[in-house]
């Protein structure tokens, strides 16, 4: 059984659920930096994008009940790779200890010209 999840404060910019609940698992889907407040792109520096992808992630699992120490499993979406250590910076100030497995690709364009989008899968406290 799937359960959809939606949030007010992460902004879907597409016909998709921003997360599903499924057998145990919540999987969020990708979460480009768009402001929830405004609607709009974060301006400004990359790691503030990072951020805001990074917050986006938490809006949807917080929706379901959970928090970024219940994620497994995420994906980082970046279109330039030399900014991977950038994003590691940022990334590295969410998790604890145990940081989640993780993926990291460079996608030749993301939706609305993001330079950064990430997705998660967490374990869904029964």
């Amino acid at each position: 059984m799937k359960e959809p999840i939606r949030t007010t404060t992460a902004v879907a910019s597409a016909p998709y659920t921003p997360g599903i609940r499924a057998n145990g698992w919540v999987f969020v889907s990708g979460q480009v930096p768009v402001d929830p407040a405004t609607g709009t792109i974060v301006e400004g520096e990359f790691e503030d994008r990072v951020r805001q992808c990074i917050r986006n992630v938490e809006a949807v699992l917080r929706a379901a009940g959970l928090e970024l120490s219940d994620v497994v499993k995420t994906t980082v979406f970046l279109t330039d790779m030399s900014a991977f250590g950038r994003m590691n910076a940022v990334y590295g100030e969410y998790w604890g200890d145990v940081k989640p497995a993780r993926s990291c690709v460079q996608v030749a364009a993301l939706p609305l010209g993001v330079d950064v989008e990430i997705e998660a899968i967490a374990v869904a406290r029964q």
